[in-house]
């Protein structure tokens, strides 16, 4: 949207809303969903956000169909939008997609690592160990996406920062859920150990770290169910009787 300067206000900058009417209504349901104000198993009051934010049917399909394609909603027909809930199988298909496509970023841009990469990865890291000890927990994340990015951004492939980032939103931004310090120092752990290969050049290693371990179902399936569907205690014991 684009405010026109008064005549009177000669020194008066326009302001340009750059995010479309679609992309505007996108973000206020993720909002909304991050909030926990839309809840996985519930239906979306349509009207009611339509009227809330006063807009026609037009932008919020279309933020639904977007919505939809990231695995968000599931529009119904003739009976409305449903809040996907998240399954334990959905978990275990992000995270060996996130594995393979991160893996193979990793071996196809590993040359391309420099010094200063490494020295912010390893800030980023430092700062994720702070914020975990602060129960900066929003920090967290924001840090961990950042780690991730500085070897996602040495790719030249466009298509994957539009398909990476809507999974890891998928998975721990919907709605945001308390972290387990435990798993985090793990994952801070693992960063060590990643940086670490880097800087000695072992390609294969680093490669490995994060498609078999980082992002493993199998590895760390007692902190994923724990994290998703219940209390450490009930986990625990469900796996001991199924070994």
């Amino acid at each position: 949207m684009l405010t026109s300067a008064p005549d009177d206000h000669p020194g008066f900058q326009p302001t340009i809303e750059i995010r479309s009417l679609r992309q505007q209504v996108y973000d206020y349901l993720r909002a909304q969903m991050h909030a926990g104000h839309l809840l996985p198993g519930s239906f979306i009051k349509l009207k009611e956000i339509s009227e809330r934010l006063g807009i026609s049917k037009t932008p919020l399909r279309d933020a639904l169909i977007q919505l939809e394609c990231e695995g968000f909603v599931t529009i119904l027909p003739r009976r409305g939008v449903l809040v996907n809930k998240l399954t334990i199988d959905d978990i275990r298909n992000v995270l060996e997609i996130l594995g393979a496509l991160e893996s193979a970023v990793v071996y196809s841009v590993f040359a391309r690592f420099e010094a200063r990469h490494i020295d912010h990865m390893k800030r980023l890291n430092q700062e994720m160990r702070s914020a975990i000890d602060e129960d900066r927990y929003d920090d967290y994340y924001k840090l961990n996406i950042d780690f991730h990015d500085v070897f996602l951004n040495l790719s030249d492939n466009t298509t994957l920062h539009r398909i990476v980032m809507p999974f890891k939103q998928r998975l721990y931004d919907f709605p945001r859920r308390s972290y387990i310090e435990e798993w985090e120092l793990i994952n801070c752990d693992e960063h060590d150990r990643f940086i670490a290969h880097i800087e000695q050049g072992e390609r294969d290693q680093a490669t490995d770290l994060m498609k078999n371990s980082h992002w493993s179902f199998a590895a760390y399936e007692k902190f994923i169910r724990q994290f998703y569907f219940g209390s450490k205690e009930r986990i625990e014991a469900e796996l001991a009787w199924r070994k």
